[in-house]
């Protein structure tokens, strides 16, 4: 292989560099799509996140009130008792 590349005319050695610089040209063009892709991704993500914030806040307050609604219910049953008198928002229970 040593003698191969000592024995390259200069008109050789040109052609091997223009097809490579053609290689890395093309090279650069795709890595250049491919970060234009991830790009527009991103910039999409980005005009939505108001959005999924929201809902994502949303979606949060709903699921905590809902737990909180079940254990309430679920506590509530355990202090149930008779009512014996009621005086405004206040209330004498027999738990007995």
């Amino acid at each position: 292989m040593a003698t191969d590349q000592r024995n390259r005319s200069p008109e050789q050695i040109k052609r091997e560099i223009a097809a490579e610089r053609a290689q890395l040209a093309e090279a650069v063009e795709e890595l250049r799509e491919e970060v234009g892709e991830a790009t527009n991704v991103s910039a999409k993500l980005r005009s939505k996140l108001p959005v999924l914030a929201g809902g994502a806040m949303a979606g949060g307050f709903v699921l905590a009130g809902g737990v909180g609604a079940t254990m309430r219910y679920l506590a509530r049953r355990g202090r149930e008792g008779q009512r014996k008198a009621k005086v405004g928002r206040f209330s004498l229970v027999d738990r007995g």
